[in-house]
């Protein structure tokens, strides 16, 4: 009986196992019409038979935290719409980074929307199989995301109920199992959870499940920290902003490897490479050098790699006219306008309203980190249109508090913005980018790797999605002029 069950099951496509789970649910609409939910109780661990309390609580958008004590020992983790999260009594309170923190961030959106905004949220929902939960056999569906995140749920073939959920969490996969299921507040909602969560194992009892009742933002909020001051805030920004000129003119003086790889969803919602190209970058009297080295893992040939040379002598060529063009016009109408100078992360910054200051530490060094997100009171209609754009983002930053320099930044694009009044282009809601640096020479941060993902509507017509991770290598120094060097040389590799 058990195979013809799980014959049957794996013959259900998702949208069928989906809206069964939905009916026995209490329907979508129900389940749809939750915009907040805090759940209380119990928690034990079995290892040892410790006891303490549990909570867990979530509002729409994305907003998520859960927290439990146990013997003493305290932990909490949570995403508060900017920036991942986490605390325990042993090793302190830390903002989460990589892998830990987009599983997080995933998490809290699952938690809230589960799987009805997929299609927003550019994931997709597949079959992955059948499996057996305490012997009953389960349809499994995978929620991939377009940052390569994949949830499984298994779900009951006989009732449609989710009983159990594989949910990634850094370095590891927690799996939670869901059973005594009672009607809450118009819905069906499980009220005995069990964690599995590497070796060990907790039992969740949960007393009290509260849907659509009032919960605060300030209830996610990054906890508060006593500890050494922190630094005005403003302040730093403006020394990072002088600091940047200078970061300018020693970057003059690298050349580096950078690989991008585009990325896409297959039909089983696993996030693949797709195809990838390596250039190579150096920069000639402050404006930068591409030459392409590589594409898809492949060198290019000697055919190739001639084009692609004379296409970067092109370059410097097309410097060489800007620069000439840029010097006339000095002469004739005097210094450039204010507005035509380059926006720095500082200035764009401010633009922003800054939140929960703290210290951390970050790849070995003392950093200070903030979180931001738009501020409604910005003059956005007389502002650069970088400005424009980074007034509509939200995220949390990491400042090398010795060096003044960014070594961290996580934002997303808090509202949709639009180029050309929209005619020209328009990048959606929830485009999100990650850029990650690395101190070279113990001179400069630099960027070593950085994360794309994001929907852009263009000429009112076409749509583009974009999945791209950059990563930036091979650092060094070089003297001379690159319009003199070529491929290969040792000044410039």
């Amino acid at each position: 009986m058990v195979f013809v069950g799980l014959s049957a099951a794996a013959a259900q496509s998702p949208a069928k196992v989906l809206k069964q789970a939905e009916t026995a649910a209490g329907g979508a609409k129900a389940l749809r019409g939750i915009s907040s939910w805090r759940r209380t109780g119990t928690i034990k661990r079995l290892s040892d038979g410790a006891v303490g309390k549990y909570e867990a609580r979530a509002a729409k958008p994305n907003l998520y935290r859960e927290s439990y004590d146990l013997a003493g020992f305290e932990f909490e983790t949570g995403y508060n719409g900017r920036s991942s999260w986490a605390r325990d009594s042993r090793l302190g309170l830390s903002t989460l980074t990589g892998e830990s923190s987009v599983d997080l961030q995933t998490e809290a959106i699952y938690r809230n929307s589960l799987w009805f905004e997929t299609k927003k949220q550019k994931a997709k929902i597949a079959s992955a199989g059948t499996s057996s939960v305490v012997g009953r056999p389960h349809n499994v569906m995978v929620l991939g995301t377009s940052k390569g995140v994949n949830i499984k749920l298994h779900f009951d073939a006989a009732t449609g109920l989710l009983t159990r959920e594989e949910i990634p969490a850094g370095e590891r996969t927690k799996t939670i199992d869901y059973t005594d299921h009672r009607k809450t507040g118009g819905t069906i909602q499980p009220h005995k959870i069990t964690v599995y969560d590497g070796e060990e194992r907790y039992e969740i009892a949960l007393d009290k499940i509260e849907l659509n009742a009032p919960v605060g933002r300030a209830e996610f909020e990054f906890p508060a920290t006593a500890g050494e001051p922190l630094p005005d805030i403003r302040a730093l920004l403006n020394q990072l902003q002088q600091n940047e000129d200078k970061v300018e003119s020693i970057l003059d003086k690298y050349s580096y490897n950078q690989k991008s790889t585009k990325r896409e969803i297959g039909k089983d919602g696993v996030l693949r490479d797709a195809e990838s190209e390596t250039v190579q970058l150096s920069f000639y009297k402050g404006y930068r050098i591409r030459r392409l080295i590589e594409k898809n893992g492949r060198a290019l040939t000697q055919n190739e790699q001639q084009d692609a040379d004379r296409d970067a002598e092109k370059r410097v060529e097309e410097i060489e006219k800007l620069i000439a063009k840029r010097d006339r016009e000095a002469i004739k109408n005097g210094p450039p306008d204010e507005n035509s100078r380059r926006v720095s992360v500082a200035e764009l910054l401010r633009a922003s309203n800054l939140a929960n200051p703290r210290r951390e530490r970050f790849r070995g060094r003392d950093v200070i980190v903030f979180d931001f997100e738009p501020d409604p009171n910005f003059d956005y209609k007389n502002a650069k249109s970088m400005l424009k754009f980074f007034g509509k983002t939200a995220g949390v930053m990491w400042i090398d508090e010795k060096d003044k320099q960014v070594a961290r930044l996580e934002a997303y694009l808090a509202d949709s913005f639009k180029v050309g009044g929209g005619v020209l282009a328009k990048l959606n809601k929830g485009a999100s980018f990650t850029l990650e640096q690395e101190r070279v020479n113990d001179e400069i941060w630099l960027p070593s790797v950085t994360d794309i993902n994001l929907s852009v509507r263009v000429l009112l017509v076409k749509g583009i999605d974009v999945n791209q991770q950059i990563r930036s290598f091979g650092y060094r120094r070089f003297e001379t002029e690159v319009k003199d060097a070529k491929v290969g040389d040792p000044t410039v590799n």
